[in-house]
């Protein structure tokens, strides 16, 4: 597989702050060789929610009601333009701090386990590996926002959820503190894995690319490494996904195990692998564009900052 890297090759020679002038050079120094990976992941999420949030919110609905994506966005265009980015906030903290965590405590995991690797001999590999799973799981630490999205982005909520505030202050006074964690199993399942895999396979499948001369052709490449990566993940893990949006939908009442949901799901859709996996192809679309911009903004602020 190679060395695993999160970092293009050859911005990790590019000294900081040479690609701006002072005020770049200035922001790279204040950040610190650290904190910089946080505050990448951060900002190439923000830009990647921005972009792509009406495209998550029709196959939201697909997961969730096993409807056509043109019923999905019939049912968008019914409750207009002012329900568009409802339910855009929860994402939008969630997403921006998660792939902060995911970069940045992949990067911390990795040089902590690395010292120690060295010592006992542990194949780097095998550590870098560890690394990602252990940031997958923290990631999980904000299923929250992940539960309060689900809530405000089903139409059968729409009169009993106001917005973010208003969803968090219900489900901690009505409920308490476990029912934010609804779904908490599926994300696990899902963060560790498809962690492990991004970054196992980042690395190798750019070198594989054609080699860059431009700036333009570096983005490209980052863009079309982590679409790729962040696409077939996302058809990898789908059920999961599926599983997560119908255990996070219901509002109280008893915690039903992981595999029970997904026999549910299965079911109702008259054990069809297709239906199981209908909104797949949006998800697929959606996941390459998402991890391109995340992917390919990341690698740039790199270089930036």
């Amino acid at each position: 597989m190679g060395v695993v890297t999160t970092m293009d090759p050859d911005s990790a020679r590019q000294p900081q702050g040479k690609l701006g002038k002072g005020g770049h050079a200035l922001i790279g120094a204040n950040l610190g060789a650290r904190g910089k990976h946080y505050v990448c992941g951060s900002l190439a999420a923000f830009t990647n929610i921005i972009v792509t949030f009406p495209i998550q919110k029709v196959l939201f609905r697909q997961q969730l009601h096993g409807v056509r994506a043109t019923e999905a966005v019939h049912q968008l265009q019914r409750e207009g333009l002012r329900h568009l980015y409802r339910g855009l906030l929860p994402p939008l903290l969630q997403k921006t701090t998660t792939v902060a965590i995911m970069f940045g405590l992949y990067e911390d995991f990795s040089r902590l386990l690395l010292r120690h690797a060295h010592r006992s001999g542990a194949p780097e590999l095998v550590t870098r590996s560890v690394a990602a799973a252990l940031a997958g799981m923290a990631e999980a630490a904000l299923t929250p926002f992940e539960r309060v999205q689900t809530l405000l982005q089903d139409h059968r909520h729409n009169g009993r959820f106001n917005n973010t505030a208003h969803t968090f202050r219900t489900l901690l006074r009505d409920y308490g503190v476990r029912e934010c964690y609804r779904g908490l199993v599926p994300v696990l399942l899902r963060n560790g894995p498809s962690n492990v895999l991004f970054f196992g396979l980042r690395g190798p499948i750019k070198q594989r690319l054609p080699d860059a001369q431009t700036h333009m052709g570096h983005m490209a490449n980052d863009f079309v490494c982590g679409g790729l990566l962040g696409a077939a993940l996302g058809i990898m893990f789908y059920p999961l996904n599926v599983v997560k949006s119908r255990a996070q939908a219901q509002v109280g009442g008893e915690f039903v195990p992981c595999h029970q949901v997904l026999m549910t799901v299965w079911r109702e859709r008259g054990g069809s692998i297709v239906l199981l996996f209908r909104g797949a192809t949006l998800n697929y679309h959606r996941s390459l564009l998402s991890w391109g911009i995340i992917n390919a903004t990341y690698e740039l602020l790199l270089k930036v900052f």
